[in-house]
Formats: C-alpha cells, sequence, structure tokens
C-alpha cells in the first residue's frame, strides 16, 4: 500500500508506504516518503529512511508535520511564550549568532563560536543532522514575535560525563534585562517536563556570572556542588522538575 498526504502549507505531498519497491522509486524522484513497517514486512530494507510509522491510525495531523519538515530539512516550532518563539537552529540563523557574540560580556562566561564562519555553518549542519534527528531536541533558536529577529538561544542538552540534562541559554545585550530569559527559560523547563517527561535538570555556571545565577535561583534551581569544566570552576546547580 501506499498513501498520498498533502496538507495548503506544504510545497508537496508527503508519501507512506509499506512496499521497499515503491520507498525506493519515490526516493529516487526526490520525493518526501516515509517507510510504513508492520508485522508482515518486517524484513523489508529501506535505507536511508529518518523515521518510519509503525501506528498509522495514530499519526494526526502534526505528526506528520513534523516528519514532513524533518524530511524537508526545514526546522520544527518548539514552543511559543508571551514574546518569543523558540525553534530548531537552521544555518541561516549563524550570521545573527555572531553579531550576538561579538559582545565580550558573551563570551566572558561561555565558548565562543567557531572564528571561521564555514565551521561554524558545518558544525550547525552536523548538531540539525545528528542532535536534533537522534534526540529530538537540544539548543534553539529563540526569535523575538514582534520583530522577528533572532535574540538568543536556549534549549536542554546532555553534557558529556554527567548524568542530568542541561539548561543552556544566551540571550544577546540588548535583550537582558528585559524578562526574555526568565520567560523563555521558564518555557523550555516546561516543556522538559511535560513533553520530554525530564525529573531534573542540571544548570552550569561559573562563579562571576551574577547575571546567570540570579537567573537560575528565579527558575528554581538550588546549588548541588561545584564541578570543573575545561579548567574552569562551575557552580552545579540542580532543578527538580
Amino acid at each position: 500500500m501506499w498513501k498520498k498526504i498533502y496538507y495548503p502549507s506544504w510545497d508537496q505531498p508527503l508519501y507512506v508506504t509499506d512496499q521497499a519497491q515503491v520507498y525506493a522509486a519515490l526516493q529516487e524522484k526526490g520525493c518526501y516518503v516515509l517507510p510504513y513497517l508492520h508485522e508482515n514486512n518486517r524484513g523489508e530494507a529501506f535505507p536511508g529512511a529518518l523515521y518510519a510509522v509503525e501506528k498509522l491510525e495514530e499519526m494526526d495531523e502534526e505528526s506528520f508535520d513534523l516528519a514532513y519538515r524533518r524530511l524537508a530539512g526545514l526546522p520544527w516550532k518548539i514552543l511559543t511564550t508571551k514574546r518569543c518563539t523558540v525553534r530548531e537552529t537552521t544555518v541561516e540563523d549563524v550570521d545573527r549568532f555572531y553579531q550576538i557574540y561579538a559582545e565580550p560580556s558573551i563570551t566572558r562566561y561561555m565558548e565562543n563560536l567557531f572564528a571561521d564562519r564555514d565551521e561554524e555553518i558545518a558544525y550547525i549542519k552536523d548538531y540539525i543532522e545528528k542532535i536534533y534527528i537522534f534526540y529530538g531536541y537540544g539548543m534553539w533558536t529563540v526569535l523575538e514575535k514582534e520583530s522577528g529577529e533572532v535574540i538568543g538561544r536556549a534549549g536542554i542538552t546532555w553534557r558529556e560525563g554527567y548524568d542530568l540534562p542541561e539548561l543552556g541559554f544566551v540571550f544577546g545585550v540588548p535583550w537582558q534585562g528585559r524578562g526574555y530569559a526568565y520567560e523563555v527559560c521558564s518555557a523550555v523547563l516546561t516543556y522538559a517536563r511535560e513533553v520530554l517527561l525530564m525529573e531534573r535538570v542540571q544548570a552550569l555556571v561559573q562563579p562571576g556570572n551574577a547575571r546567570s545565577l540570579r537567573l537560575c535561583e528565579r527558575l528554581g534551581f538550588v546549588p548541588a556542588g561545584e564541578t570543573v569544566l575545561d579548567g574552569e570552576r562551575h557552580v552545579l546547580l540542580v532543578k527538580e522538575l
């Protein structure tokens, strides 16, 4: 069987099929296609498939849209707040990131971007292909609704050597002190609890970074010791979700 699905917001249809030959033929034509797996075709190969459907009857418009956007290379919109939209990062965001990170106060307490723009773009592409697709979450881009401008980044990541997922955030200087970080990070933590089903989240902040420490305190994080990261002492904070 095969099924053609189309919504007005899409540039082309999305196909679902349980036949490997049909899947291969549609892929060869450049179509977006999802394999449908069931007990009668478990032995068939669907090379290159990012996702597969196992319970077709449970797929709704949002589920198909997320699959379509992934296949089309379009970012997922993660959440919205009163003033902001949080979505997956794209390579088009990179130039704005360089503007944000050019402020010395931004990189005083956090790692800078690659000096070579092409390296940063390659990193973002790799991040999209490996982190977003594998985990379904990560560091995202924050946009101000009113202007549509990229104003920062926020999200949930995993740091090697640590047992808890981590809240990360950075906001451009013009948007600091205006409640954007608290507004967005609160929503990210709610998303971590309600959608990602996480129970605890950590944050790592250098002792001199008073602004971030105050934000974490407002968000409900409590100190849980110290740790050394890249040779720098950090306060380890934990929040029960």
